[in-house]
Parts: structure tokens; C-alpha cells; sequence
């Protein structure tokens, strides 16, 4: 019990210190450059984003439900050839948003399309880093996960402020570097974990293949859906307004940002612990962890959300200089979309828990349906503040169609899953009884 507290804090730790350090390497970018280079920079940082999600084949959702499947009941042989296949369908997704990222610099004109072809390499160098660190969620080490995702962000911080030193160009290349040496150095430690597992030789999937091949399409389809509400609705905003009504959009969403590290931890914890359980049987047990932490959240919100409201405009002109002190308006509506989203912080893992990642299509395919239109629209006319409002209705929208899939779920706990030694031997048995 003392290890698995410490364990839970460690990744509280890692995880809050990788949030303090980006909103630290964005107040640099914003302050070492000028209101219109900070557009840019954060358009490029959108458009890394939206292409890396859109284009990237989401594998890592599967390694994780399936990867619990294979070690609660021992199959090392198709563990491995589950992660030999999903790092094939890995790099044939991100080579394709790397080439599409590509493309859109050398349609942009000018700096913004040079920065752009700089940050070509990011969404292959991004994905693999989720890749690698999964193997650190199924030795149940989400501590050292948090670690590396700190580090991850002191190396950009570092590369982002030599670079936004010198001008948008520069601030993109350093993010690339130190992007560059974090995922060498998640890879390394996720391979080290991966081979604490017992050696054996690779299996074919077999009846799993459809299943997984299914799973990983349907959370690639999620993620897709998704960035087009986090990627391409702030450039939608800066198609009908400006790059600093793009800057301004990427300041508001500091409150969601800061919202969503709080709940980090318990999310990555949730994640590796509900899908452990449901592979063992406890369902029930999984959506009273559910139910619990929705509880809680929402207590918690009550309390934090008015103070914070009244404080944005001092907090935003602290941060960033009284130059950005219009995104305080933006700011505040992003507050009330942090707090309903710290709320459903459950709704990434849950699907990934229980083996339905359509879920996430279906619910953010409403949000993404409501946002996008409202962007375009209320844009137009308010700049960032009216796409702000815009995202608080797609998450209305997101909260509605979960409470209701979540009130129609009905699960009952099942028996402790068969080794494969243990289905080897009933199977034997079942062969000698047919057999007499």
C-alpha cells in the first residue's frame, strides 16, 4: 500500500512539474517575442496538433487494453508481436502527417511557412514517445511515466528559449531538438521495461488480430475527431481573424490547460488501474471509481471556479505583460470549460478500460459538430473570446451525450481471467472427456 501511494504521488509530481514548465516555455515565447510572432509561433504549435493527431494511427490505447490482456494471462508470446505490429501502424501514420505538415509549409508564405517546414519532423517524433512510454504503463510504473514527461518538457523549454530568443524560426527548431532528445530517452527506458517481461518468441495474434486491428482504427478515428475541436478550430479562428486572435485563443487556454494537469495524475492512474481491473473481472468496481471521482470533481470545481473567474484579467497581465491583456475574456470562458471537463477527467480512460473506444467517436463527434461551425461563426464576430464560447458549447454538448451513455450501462463483476497454462490444461482435460 506504501509503495503504490508513493507511486501515485511520484506521478502527481512528474506530471504537475511537466504542466509548471510548458506554461513556463509559452510565457517565454510570448514575452521574448512580439504579439504578431507569438501568433505565429502558436499557429504552427495548432497546426503540429491538429496534423500529428488527424493523420496519426492512435496505437497506443490498444497496446495498453490489449497489453493488460496478454499479462494477466501470461501470453508473452503475442505481447511482443503486439508491439512488433502496432509500431508498424505507428510509423506509416505519422510519416503521412509529417508529409502532410510538409505540404502546408510550402503552400504558407513567408516566416510562417518556413517554421512550419521546421516543425515537419514533430508529429513522428511526438507519437513515438507515446509509443515507448506505454510499456512503462503495463509494469504499472505511471511514476517514472510522469518523470519522463517532465523531462520531456525541460528539454522543450530549453530548446523553446534559446530560440524564441532569436524569432519564430528559431523558437520552432528548439522545440524540435528537445522534442528529438525526449523521445530518444522515453524509447530507451520503454524498451527497458518491455524486456522485464519474460522472453519468448512472437505468436501470431490470431483471433485477436481483427479485434485489435478494430480497436485501433476506432480510437484513431477518436483522436482524429478530436483535433479537429483542439487543432483545427484555432485555425479556423485565424482563417476568418488574425494570428494574434490565434495568439490570444492559445493564452485563454491556460485555465484549461492548468485544469487538466490537476486531474492528470488521477487520469493516468485511472487509465492503468480500471483497465487492469476489467481484465480481471472487476467491473463493478470501475464504474464506482468512475462515479466517485465525478463526485469529487465537481465538489472541488464549486469551490475553485468563482475566485479564479474574478482573478483571470490580474493573473493573465501577471503571466504574459499587459499586452495580452485582451485574451483575459477568452480566458475566463475557457475557465468554465476547464471546470466542466475536469469533471468527465474519467472520459479518456473509461473507454480504453472497457474495450470501447467508439465511445470517444461518438461523444466528441458531437462536441467536434457543435465547435467547429460556432468557431467559424462566432469568430468572425468576437475573435477569440466568441471562439471560446464556441468550445464551451461543443463541451455542453460532450458532458450531455456521456451523462447519457453513462446512465445506460448496466456491468456485472465476471471470474478471474485463464493463464494460458490454465487454458492449455482445461482444454486437455475437456479433450480427455470428449475422448472417453
Amino acid at each position: 500500500m506504501r509503495r503504490l501511494f508513493v507511486r501515485r504521488s511520484a506521478t502527481a509530481v512528474g506530471i504537475y512539474l511537466s504542466v509548471v514548465l510548458g506554461f513556463i516555455g509559452t510565457i517565454i515565447a510570448g514575452r521574448e517575442l512580439s504579439v504578431r510572432e507569438f501568433g505565429e509561433y502558436s499557429t504552427v504549435v495548432f497546426a503540429v496538433a491538429f496534423i500529428g493527431s488527424f493523420f496519426d494511427l492512435t496505437v497506443e490505447e490498444a497496446l495498453v487494453k490489449y497489453g493488460f490482456h496478454y499479462v494477466a494471462r501470461e501470453d508473452w508470446s503475442r505481447l511482443r508481436q503486439l508491439y512488433r505490429s502496432a509500431l508498424g501502424f505507428k510509423v506509416v501514420g505519422t510519416t503521412v502527417g509529417g508529409i502532410a505538415l510538409l505540404c502546408f509549409g510550402l503552400i504558407a508564405n513567408g516566416r510562417l511557412g518556413t517554421a512550419l517546414l521546421v516543425a515537419a519532423p514533430l508529429p513522428f517524433v511526438q507519437s513515438l514517445q507515446g509509443y515507448g512510454g506505454t510499456a512503462l504503463l503495463l509494469q504499472e510504473r505511471y511514476d517514472l511515466r510522469g518523470a519522463f514527461l517532465a523531462w520531456s518538457m525541460l528539454l522543450r523549454l530549453v530548446g523553446i528559449g534559446v530560440g524564441a530568443h532569436y524569432g519564430v524560426v528559431e523558437a520552432v527548431a528548439g522545440l524540435v531538438v528537445g522534442q528529438i532528445v525526449a523521445t530518444a530517452s522515453v524509447g530507451v527506458a520503454g524498451r527497458l521495461a518491455f524486456n522485464r517481461f519474460p522472453q519468448a518468441p512472437r505468436a501470431p495474434l490470431g483471433e485477436d488480430r481483427r479485434g485489435i486491428v478494430s480497436f485501433i482504427l476506432q480510437s484513431s478515428a477518436s483522436t482524429g475527431v478530436t483535433s479537429l475541436q483542439s487543432g483545427l478550430a484555432p485555425l479556423l479562428l485565424g482563417a476568418v481573424t488574425s494570428t494574434t486572435q490565434v495568439g490570444y485563443f492559445k493564452i485563454a487556454q491556460a485555465p484549461q490547460s492548468a485544469l487538466l494537469a490537476v486531474s492528470a495524475p488521477v487520469r493516468i492512474v485511472q487509465l492503468t488501474e480500471q483497465t487492469r481491473d476489467w481484465e480481471r473481472g472487476q467491473r463493478a468496481a470501475v464504474l464506482t471509481s468512475v462515479r466517485r471521482y465525478s463526485l469529487v470533481a465537481f465538489g472541488l470545481m464549486i469551490v475553485v471556479v468563482p475566485p479564479l473567474l474574478y482573478l483571470m484579467p490580474s493573473l493573465v497581465k501577471l503571466a504574459y505583460g499587459d499586452r495580452y491583456a485582451a485574451a483575459a475574456g477568452a480566458a475566463r470562458v475557457f475557465l468554465l470549460v476547464a471546470a466542466i471537463q475536469f469533471v468527465l477527467g474519467w472520459t479518456k480512460s473509461f473507454p480504453v478500460a472497457v474495450g470501447r473506444p467508439s465511445l470517444r467517436i461518438v461523444t466528441h463527434g458531437a462536441e467536434s459538430l457543435t465547435i467547429l461551425p460556432l468557431v467559424f461563426l462566432l469568430g468572425h464576430l468576437y475573435g477569440a473570446v466568441g471562439a471560446a464560447f464556441a468550445v464551451l458549447a461543443g463541451m455542453c454538448v460532450f458532458a450531455a451525450v456521456w451523462f447519457v451513455i453513462f446512465r445506460r450501462i448496466r456491468v456485472e463483476d465476471v471470474g478471474p481471467p485463464q493463464t494460458v497454462r490454465e487454458a492449455e490444461a482445461l482444454e486437455a482435460t475437456e479433450a480427455e472427456a470428449l475422448l472417453r
